[in-house]
Parts: C-alpha cells; structure tokens; sequence
C-alpha cells in the first residue's frame, strides 16, 4: 500500500540516481558558473492569501535558492513563512510537533514519552521578557512569519494536489502555528555538556578519576575534583529523558514506533535504549562542529575581505539549512537559517559578512538530589525540604484516549530520572531555557548591523547555541566575536554532577562583553574550528568557559594554509573547505617511520597473535607500512592508504589504546579515544625502552591487524582499496526506516562515496560500527565582500523538501563533487537566472 501510493504521489524524475565519482570526490569545482550565457525559463504561479498587505514576489533561481521581494518588511517575513512552508512544509510539522511535544498525536502512542521528554524543556517562562530579549522587533517579525506559514498550510488544506507526501501517506494535515511555538521550542539546538558530566562520572565511580582523561582531555590545562557530597555512582539510563527530548524523529516499521524500549523512567525497570546508544558511537572530534574564516583585503586577491563559513551538522533530507534571500527597503540578507526560524544565521546584507561554529561554552549541570524518605515529592534544599513542583499535561494521542502525565520540577530544573531506592531524584539545569535563548534566534538582531560597533552589540544578547562569529564587512574589517549565555559557577568547574542542595548555585551569567574578541587582527586573518581558542592570558581559571574542546586539527590545518596566504581568492577558500590533509595521518606515520629506521619491525612481528603465521604477518605488516609511508596523508575518497588508515584507527588502534591505557574500564569509553592523549602517548620517547617497545608493538600489531582485516573485507588487491568503499553519506529521509528499497529511492539520497574524516577540514565523521557518515559541511558558503554576486553556496542534498521537486536532491553530486553554486545577490543576476516566479497578492 505504501509503495503504489508512493508511485501516485512522487513525479518519475526523483528516481534519477546521484552518485559522485570517487576520484574527484572531494576536489572543488571553481568554474565562475554565473557567467554563463543563459536564457531564463520562467513560469509564474500567482496566489491570492489573507494577511499581506501589498503584492510580494518569490523568484525561484535555476538553484532551487528562492529570492523574496517585498515592499515592506512585514510582508517580507510573511512571504519568509509562506515560502518557507511551501518547499519544506513536512519538515516545519515535525520539527514543531517535535519540539513541542505533539508526535503522538500523528504518529500514535509509540511516540508517548518522546513527548513527554519534550514537554520538560519547553520554555515557561514570562513571554514578554523573551521577545524582548531579542530586540524590540522579534515578536512582530515571528507573528508575520507564522502568519505566512499558516496562510500556506490553508492554501494545502484547501488543494489537497498541494499537499506534501508525507501527509497522504500519513493521512494527516499540519497544524497551525503561534508566534510562540518559534521561541519556546529549546531542545533543537547544540548542547553541552551534560553527557560528558555523567560519562565522567562513571571513572569517578570507580576511583579513577584521572583516567577520564583518555576520554577527553581537558583544554585549557586543567585538574577536576569532585564535588563535596557527591555520590558519583548514577543509575544506568539517567540520561535517557534527555536524549529523547533532543533527538530527531525516528521511524521504524513497527506501526511507526520510535527505536526505543518503553519503559518508566525509574532506576528498578530501566531498560538500554538501543537507538540512543548509537548516539554515543563518536567522540568529542567527531560530534557536530563547523569551520569559518575571515580574511583582510591584504590576503586576498581581490583586495576585498572573504568570509567562508561550513556548518557541520547531521545529514539528513531535507538538509537542515535553507538558503533565502530576503528583500525590502531597509533590509536586503541572503544566505542560510533553519527552515523554521524567520531570518537568516549565516551570510551577509550587503554591508556585512557573518558566519558561526560552535564554541565549547559549557551551559548544562545535572544536579541530584535527596529526596525525603516520607515524601518522595520533596527534596533537601539548604536544610530544609522543599516541595517539587508538578506540572500536569495532556497529550492527545492517535486512535486512543487523551492522556495526561505529570511532570516534576525543581527550583534548578526538569527532574529526568528518580531512583526511589537510593532516595535520589536527578534534574537539568541548562542556560537555554532561560529567557531569550531560542536557538539561533538570536540573528533575528545581527543581520542588521552595518558595522562591527553594532555586530557586536547585537552578540551581547545572543544566547544559543554558543558561538563563535566571524565577521567581515564593505570597508575590509574583519574580526571575531563568540557569544552565548555563560552560567557564572564560583565554586566548582561544571565538569561533574553536582548535589542539588544549595551548596552548588549559578552566580548569574557573564556579561557577554567577558567573552574574547578580535578585531582587525594583525595577521590579517581569524579562523575557528570549534578549537579551543581562549586567546592566551584570558582569565579561564575565573571565567571557566568551558573545558572539553575537539582536538585542534582542522584549526591547525586551517592555520597553515591562512598563514602562508598571500592572495587568497575565493577559489582558494573553496578548495579550503573541501581540504582532505589529515594532521593526525601525517603524525602517526611519522611515528612509522621512526619505528621503521630503528630496525624494530622483525622483533615486534614476533610477538603478534600466536594463532598467525610469522610470514602472514610480515607480509602484512610490510604492506601496510609501505602503503602509509609512500601516502601524502590526502584522506580522498578514491585512496587505499586513507581507506587502510582510518580502519586502522577506528577499529584496531584505538581500541587496543585503551584496553591499554584502561584495562577493564575500557568499556566506559565505548566511543573513540581523545585524539590528544593519544597522539602524545604515540609520539613520546622515553627513557624507558620497555615502555617505547610497548608502544610500538601496540601500532604495529594494530596495523598489522587492520590490514588482514581490510583485505577480508575489500580484497587481497590494495590498489583497488579506496576510502569511499568504507565510508558513504546517506541523506536520510525521516521516513527511510519505513520504506521498502523501492520506495527508499524517491526519499532517500546517496550512499554517495566520500573522503576527509573527523580532523580535516572537509570534515566527515563516521559511525565506528559501519562508517555510514553521521555529520559534516552539508552547507558551505565563501562571500565576496562587497562583489556580492561572486559568492558561491552549495547546500545539500538540495533546498526543496519535496521529493518530487527538481530541488530535492540536485545539488547533492555537485555538493560530493566539491562544486559550488553561485549565491547571487543583484536583482540583474536574480532575474537572469529565475527559472519560477511566484506572486502573493492581498485579499482586498
């Protein structure tokens, strides 16, 4: 049933194949594509809606990048939400069905404590302090934008032709939205770091402490403690409330059940959660980071600043972001936001260049607490018992009886787990829930600033997720400015869980003009790449910003490159972004070389597994050392040695590090080992020639392992091995656990080979169970400061979330190949390259 209703509803173009060529993989395209002689195809679609007041326009480019034309500015935000609704309505239903706790509704009772989870990170707080936490328009300018969402989905409502696919299979229509959903939705942003305070907690547990250093290495240069009256011991499952509350919507073919198992969140009957486990499958380098730069018209070839910015987010179709261009007097923006968010985060208004990583600003405590043994409902506070506070919902459930659950609240937060055995209750408390903090709403204020005076001001009041801002404008300044709420703790790091009675308070926030910044740097650049970047002297021992940062290859490869830098074009920024050098490649085989010129090869073989042949072994251990040390640490999607390397890495080296390093405890480190710690260990000398001889029988044995292995798996010939065989990017359709492989075809894109890995700057993490891609640079972007039209985008798989669309997956084999589109800015370029006009007019 479902797929003959897939054929009805899908146009036969959505099942073209995309696939990319693995040699080229990775290798940018810098053909200036907009200069091309075109002629405009154009057809018009005109509707008439409730709630504009003068005619707006909608040019839809050859890229599937709309450009919004108004008169006024709230007829711009209001075409922003019609628009917005008209390419990706089904994704705008799920995200605020998911934020705000509705699934059920839908999608049935499976879906039950996905809600209720959501439901506890829901801002509640005053509404007037959050709009104006924003700025003295936010509240107008999102009534508008819901407005044209809305005024979309009557029009669907109304023309069931217009209707997404994802309704007729579901046989549902989407709801409408308030102003409000926009804001008080919290759990769809980037946290940190409450699962590193429970992952650390469990060392403490066992004594070892200082051995969660080879889990995360801790930047700036720091020693943890625990915190007085903790018990460090948590229950198993603590997290599992949270972890469905900022989770993505998972399908699967059990009457759309979420992968979960169900049950009450009580430490006697906790279950492991399979789905979210694999959540925990990466390691601090390979979790969702980003890269940027600026460059001063000293380094360029045009004499004007270059911005580049890549998000690197979870892949997924439709793709996350969603390019627009956005048009009235007083206010012309174009790049990209979040489909749901009116406005735009990353891109430039014609005096200004902006683009944002993630800064590693620690915004989360768990705290616990003790609960009073004749009544579970209070907890001990300062010496008192003080009440819990319950808060009854109701949930509408598909096909069945409404239903009503209580949740339970502390003075510091949500309560995610309660161990009635231990006496012991468990809550949340996070800097995004207090007002003004939105996900990426804040840029609802700077794309207006024409200066860096007044982008910086704006950055004050920015709340989350923390970043870092790289800004460059018309007159060649360029500069840095991170933001975000910063909890002030005075007593303690926010390292571990801490007891929730009154010993361990927030002292407020820090002022966001505490934070570092840079401008007009004299090197004539800045970058960041998620990097620890606390510059030197900044007071972090006062401040603690946070101490857990991914390992600084991608900066570093970055920082090479910008320095040596004499006239970087906007070419040179692409082939930046799509850069597949590993640092940590080039480290490790150094150390090869080494091990190779001491003439230890022959003794380490030796002590390989017993149950190998001697001359197996050397041969393999021969052919790997030589396939790495003739390699140029270029992880491209067609190369053997990176194809050799990373399954190395992953799944030999690593794991016999930390059997190593941990022994038994290894198993409290299930993801990838802190690159750092390794790296060092790898590379030290010491005196002791036992302790060097260790060392090296660890990589050699490894290596020699991962070859044996790898030639099971891709063949006895290495010349045919290629990275791209392993690791493959699937841009998944939240239905795709549903769909037969027929259907998957219309809904699904890829699997597209790819190169690069967690620590290069084209950046692509992996699952360690089977290296399917789960993050990286769906979306790049390098601006032309002030020659707007020659900036290039690319936004993959596509900017329409309608598989029968021509937009749904046509940029994704440019975006493998490495190719760019142009992001066009002049009304005389726009027009040049409309291929649909779209017309709102007023309801007289």
């Amino acid at each position: 049933m479902l797929l003959g209703l897939l054929g009805i509803i899908c146009s036969p173009q959505v099942n073209a194949q995309v696939s990319a060529n693995a040699s080229n993989a990775n290798k940018p395209s810098t053909q200036n594509t907009h200069q091309k002689k075109v002629t405009p195809i154009k057809t018009t679609q005109e509707w008439q809606v409730y709630g504009i007041s003068q005619s707006a326009e909608i040019l839809l480019d050859q890229w599937g990048v709309p450009h919004i034309y108004a008169k006024n500015e709230d007829d711009l935000f209001f075409a922003q939400g019609f628009n917005a609704a008209r390419d990706r309505l089904f994704q705008l239903d799920l995200w605020r069905r998911r934020g705000l706790g509705q699934l059920s509704e839908v999608f049935g009772n499976s879906f039950f404590e996905q809600d209720r989870a959501a439901r506890l990170f829901l801002y509640r707080g005053d509404m007037k302090q959050e709009w104006n936490a924003y700025g003295t328009q936010a509240e107008r300018i999102t009534k508008q934008f819901v407005a044209g969402i809305n005024a979309y989905i009557d029009y669907v409502s109304k023309n069931n032709h217009a209707l997404p696919a994802e309704f007729k299979i579901l046989k549902y229509l989407p709801a409408k939205w308030q102003a409000e959903d926009v804001v008080r939705i919290r759990s769809h942003g980037l946290t940190r770091n409450l699962n590193a305070e429970v992952n650390r907690a469990k060392f403490a547990c066992n004594g070892q402490l200082a051995l969660d250093e080879i889990r995360q290495n801790l930047s700036p240069k720091w020693k943890t403690t625990l915190p007085a009256g903790l018990d460090p011991c948590l229950p198993e499952g603590i997290l599992r409330q949270f972890s469905l509350a900022t989770q993505n919507v998972v399908f699967d073919k059990q009457n759309m059940r979420i992968s979960q198992i169900e049950t009450p969140t009580t430490a006697t009957n906790e279950a492991p959660n399979t789905n979210i486990a694999k959540l925990y499958e990466t390691n601090p380098d390979q979790m969702e980071g980003s890269n940027n730069w600026v460059l001063a018209p000293s380094k360029t070839s045009t004499g004007r600043a270059i911005m580049a910015n890549d998000p690197h987010r979870a892949y997924s179709a439709p793709s996350l972001r969603y390019i627009t261009h956005l048009s009235a007097p007083g206010l012309d923006v174009i790049g990209a936001g979040e489909p749901a968010l009116p406005g735009i985060s990353i891109g430039h208004n014609g005096s200004i260049a902006f683009g944002l990583t993630i800064m590693g600003i620690d915004q989360e405590d768990l705290y616990v607490y003790e609960l009073n043994p004749a009544n579970p409902m209070q907890y001990r506070y300062r010496g008192k018992w003080e009440n819990m506070k319950p808060l009854s919902e109701n949930f509408k459930v598909k096909d069945r009886p409404d239903q009503t659950a209580e949740l339970l609240f502390t003075r510091h937060g949500p309560i995610i787990f309660q161990d009635h055995q231990k006496n012991r209750a468990y809550a949340v408390r996070t800097a995004w829930l207090q007002a003004g903090m939105a996900p990426y709403f804040g840029s609802i204020d700077y794309m207006r600033a024409t200066n860096f005076a007044q982008f910086k001001k704006a950055m004050l009041h920015w709340g989350a997720p923390t970043e870092n801002q790289v800004y460059a404008d018309v007159k060649g300044n360029v500069g840095w400015v991170p933001g975000g709420m910063t909890p002030i703790r005075k007593n303690w790091d926010g390292l571990l869980p801490v007891p929730g009675d009154g010993r361990y308070e927030w002292a407020g926030f820090l002022s966001g003009d505490k934070l570092p910044f840079s401008y007009q740097p004299k090197s004539g650049w800045f970058a960041s790449a998620n990097e620890m970047n606390l510059p030197k002297g900044y007071p972090y021992q006062q401040h603690k910003l946070g101490f857990e940062w991914p390992h600084p290859a991608r900066y570093q490869r970055i920082a090479t490159v910008l320095s040596q830098a004499k006239k970087f074009s906007i070419e040179d920024s692409m082939r930046l972004q799509n850069d597949v050098m590993s640092l940590p490649a080039k480290r490790i085989t150094e150390i090869l070389k080494r091990i190779q010129i001491n003439n230890q090869i022959k003794d380490q073989i030796n002590n390989q597994a017993r149950h190998q042949t001697d001359d197996d072994n050397t041969k393999a251990t021969e052919k790997a050392l030589k396939l790495l040390l003739q390699w140029d640490h270029q992880e491209t999607a067609d190369s053997a040695a990176a194809a050799l390397f990373q399954f190395w890495l992953s799944q030999t080296l690593a794991p016999a590090y930390k059997e190593l390093m941990l022994g038994a405890q290894a198993s409290l480190v299930p993801s990838m080992p802190d690159m750092s710690g390794m790296l060092n260990y790898l590379e030290r000398t010491n005196q002791d020639e036992q302790a060097n001889k260790i060392r090296d029988q660890l990589l050699l044995n490894s290596l020699t392992l991962a070859y044996k292995t790898l030639e099971q798996t891709l063949g006895k010939d290495q010349h045919a091995w290629q990275w791209g065989q392993l690791q493959k990017t699937v841009f998944a359709h939240p239905f795709s656990k549903i769909l037969d492989s027929a259907s998957k075809t219309q809904f699904d894109i890829g699997p597209l080979p790819r190169g690069g890995s967690a620590n290069t700057v084209n950046q692509s993490s992996y699952r360690l169970s089977d290296f399917t891609q789960l993050n990286g640079p769906s979306f790049r972007v390098v601006v032309d400061v002030g020659q707007w039209d020659n900036s290039r985008a690319i936004n993959a798989p596509g900017q329409s979330g309608d598989p029968s669309s021509p937009h749904y997956r046509d940029l994704a084999d440019k975006w493998a190949k490495g190719e760019y589109f142009p992001l066009l800015y002049s009304r005389q370029a726009v027009e040049a390259y409309t291929r649909q006009r779209f017309v709102l007019q007023p309801i007289k």
